[in-house]
């Protein structure tokens, strides 16, 4: 399978608290990051959220800074522990960006002395 993904994907151990953007409550629920990348992130929750909406999220990252950003889900996947979910970052600072993308380097570094 050819990966189509524009950039590298990375796992990241964090949580993150959503809230709807679109609609008239505001939901919060707690997620699992699977893999994140300067264009997006891939996680899962026991929550059921919509395609298309954006969430306002803030992303704790290995150096426990967190991260202002607001993802719009494009991917949903019913798995045994709730969905899986992708989404891509919507405006998100080039320097936030930046961030991981260093983070993915560190990583790749690490990996190649293994």
């Amino acid at each position: 399978m050819n990966e189509k993904r524009k950039s590298k994907r990375t796992e990241l151990l964090s949580k993150l608290i959503l809230k709807r953007l679109d609609g008239s409550k505001v939901e919060e629920a707690s997620i699992d990051i699977t893999d994140v990348s300067k264009s997006g992130v891939g996680f899962t929750s026991r929550k059921a959220l919509s395609i298309g909406a954006v969430y306002e999220a803030y992303l704790t990252i290995w150096t426990r800074e967190v991260i202002h950003a607001f993802l719009e889900i494009i991917r949903i996947e019913k798995v045994e522990e709730g969905y899986a979910y992708g989404a891509i970052f919507i405006g998100m600072p080039e320097m936030d960006a930046a961030r991981i993308e260093t983070y993915q380097t560190v990583e790749e570094i690490n990996e190649g002395k293994d």
